[in-house]
């Protein structure tokens, strides 16, 4: 009986102890329990911050907020209800709203969302049914608008985010939206804000019956910084006006600060169709388009600079004392390189002025040579990556570090590309003679020819390009007022400066003069194997106390003094007074297009 007697004992308190760990497991241990219990109860809606809107320099609204609305389910919360109601109203078949229930009755206890940016009007005649369906709730968000279409591949867009970025910042969480490309994504920090919490107390019916605890636990969301840009947004528009029906980018800089005055890809979009439930339809549209819309040519195209890239390489030679601004060359039409000639529209003996003015492609070639058969140097791999170091400090075939991402660094091979195409000692100036003139194997993006041009325009330095130019209670980097000196004496400038006021005046882009303005430009023209040649401009005015600096690339337009030139003299007039003078001119620059090349379209 004793025996018995402990065995029964023993049997209760082992039940009990088995229940005491069970309910330690559940109350203390294991949180689904809770977590149902809570979700029954509560009602957890997180505050979106509305984004910092973003202006033009000249306080313009560029970027603003418009309210957007997500439908949420939570799956342990819902009773049957009338789905192809809801169906309709959502504009969802009965096949893609199973599938979604499916996915979101997985997690049981955490709200999922069901669609996306619903527009005022669907959200206004959903309210109207909203108790008909159990376990929905609609959470409001913000969206970007843009009240004035223009500048989208520099203003970039918002989108949800993905799995690696929300591992990459705890802030984050699936379905969040982020920053994509331009502003918005460099500045995102900024622009996000902080989010908030606010709980509400909800009964059996999902109906809410007010703030947990009045709002005690509450947390408000913090409005994003606005941000204000170094954007001209009338001269940014009537840039892609005149780039209408043409493919190619313009920069326009701010030669004393770096600031970005106009950044244009063409061809462009409409950045409010990346906004809304149709923006995955839209992207896949834009991004099938042959003529690459998408496509920021302005940071990531890599184009020869052709002869826009004789000035520094006049400047580079100057400084290393292989010629003086005294220094004639006999050109016949152009340049025997060995078995390969190049061809010069100029003749006879040109000296250093001229050779700018008129854009001699021979008087280069021997530029280049004496560079490349400097005797303070052993090799030609010496001399010539002492040459490429002189670009370098130009900004060419670098990365600038401006605060707009995915900008590309730009070509300038080694020395040693070279050895091992020709072996080592086997190649010289001949070799790579087309260098001298901007073409081979170079490749320069059109922020980089712009840079390099306010250098010339400040006569030996830039300051690294940058589009913002103040951030509520913020400091911009302080790296966008440092001065970044090109290597060459400032007593070398004037001699390359005035030739290339004559460029405009009696030279190669006569067509890019404004009475009364001292423009000093280059033109190029860059050989282009898809097509004809790529038109090329660079400029800046005025000559003296120069307030913008501008580069122009023209996809299969030709010479540079036939597209390039005009639009860039067009901008020019625009922002130093306002008005166009030549309206002739402006007619033929917007009226006119240039056709997409078949071997083009074919390759995209």
């Amino acid at each position: 009986m004793n025996i018995r007697k402990y065995i029964i004992i023993g049997i209760f308190l082992f039940v009990a102890l088995a229940l005491i760990v069970k309910l330690f497991y559940i109350q203390v241990t294991d949180s689904s329990y809770k977590l149902s219990a809570e979700n029954n109860a509560f009602r957890r809606l997180t505050q979106f911050p509305a984004r910092g809107m973003i202006f033009d320099r000249n306080g313009k609204l560029l970027v603003l907020n418009d309210a957007s609305y997500d439908l949420k389910y939570v799956p342990n919360q819902s009773t049957p209800f009338d789905t192809t109601a809801l169906c309709k109203i959502l504009r969802l078949s009965l096949k893609e709203f199973r599938l979604i229930l499916s996915t979101a009755k997985k997690t049981q206890y955490q709200a999922a969302t069901v669609s996306k940016q619903m527009s005022k009007a669907d959200y206004a005649l959903l309210q109207e049914s909203m108790y008909k369906f159990p376990g929905f709730y609609v959470e409001t968000r913000t969206l970007r608008t843009y009240p004035d279409v223009t500048a989208a591949h520099l203003l970039g867009y918002v989108g949800e985010i993905n799995k690696a970025e929300i591992k990459d910042d705890i802030y984050y969480q699936q379905g969040d939206y982020v920053g994509i490309s331009g502003i918005e994504r460099s500045y995102e920090k900024y622009l996000r804000g902080k989010k908030g919490i606010k709980i509400q107390v909800v009964d059996v019916f999902n109906e809410v019956k007010g703030s947990y605890k009045d709002g005690k636990f509450d947390t408000a969301a913090v409005v994003g910084k606005n941000i204000t840009t170094t954007l001209d947004a009338e001269l940014q528009k009537y840039g892609e006006l005149l780039m209408s029906n043409k493919m190619g980018a313009i920069v326009a800089l701010e030669p004393e600060t770096g600031e970005i005055l106009v950044l244009i890809s063409s061809p462009t979009y409409d950045p409010n169709l990346f906004v809304g439930q149709k923006r995955s339809e839209n992207f896949k549209i834009l991004a099938s388009d042959p003529t690459k819309p998408l496509f920021n040519r302005a940071l990531k195209a890599l184009y020869p600079p052709g002869s826009t890239s004789k000035p520094a390489n006049a400047l580079i030679a100057l400084q290393e004392g292989v010629i003086t601004t005294n220094s004639v060359f006999i050109s016949n039409f152009g340049y025997n390189a060995g078995s390969h000639f190049v061809k010069d529209h100029v003749g006879g003996a040109v000296n250093f002025t001229r050779a700018i003015q008129s854009s001699s492609n021979a008087y280069f070639c021997y530029v280049f040579k004496a560079i490349l058969t400097d005797h303070k140097f052993i090799t030609v791999e010496e001399r010539y990556d002492n040459w490429r170091e002189h670009l370098h400090k130009f900004g060419l075939g670098v990365k600038l570090g401006t605060d707009l991402s995915f900008e590309k660094k730009g070509l300038v091979y080694p020395s040693s590309y070279f050895d091992r195409a020709y072996g080592f000692g086997k190649w010289n100036y001949n070799t790579i003679i087309s260098m001298s003139i901007g073409q081979g194997e170079l490749g320069f993006t059109p922020l980089q020819i712009a840079n390099m041009t306010a250098a010339l325009a400040n006569r030996g330095y830039y300051i690294t390009p940058h589009i913002v130019k103040a951030i509520t209670d913020e400091q911009i980097d302080p790296k966008f007022t440092q001065k970044h000196y090109v290597g060459i004496d400032a007593h070398y400038f004037p001699p390359v400066i005035d030739a290339m006021q004559l460029v405009i005046e009696a030279g190669t882009a006569t067509i890019a003069r404004v009475e009364g303005m001292a423009i000093c430009g280059k033109t190029g023209t860059a050989q282009n194997p898809h097509g004809e040649d790529h038109s090329i401009f660079i400029a800046f005015a005025p000559k003296e106390n120069p307030q913008i600096a501008i580069a122009v690339y023209i996809e299969n337009a030709g010479f540079g003094s036939t597209w390039a030139a005009p639009i860039a003299s067009l901008m020019i007039e625009k922002y130093l007074t306002g008005k166009i003078t030549r309206q002739w001119l402006e007619d033929r620059m917007v009226n006119g297009s240039i056709p997409i090349p078949q071997e083009k379209k074919q390759k995209n």
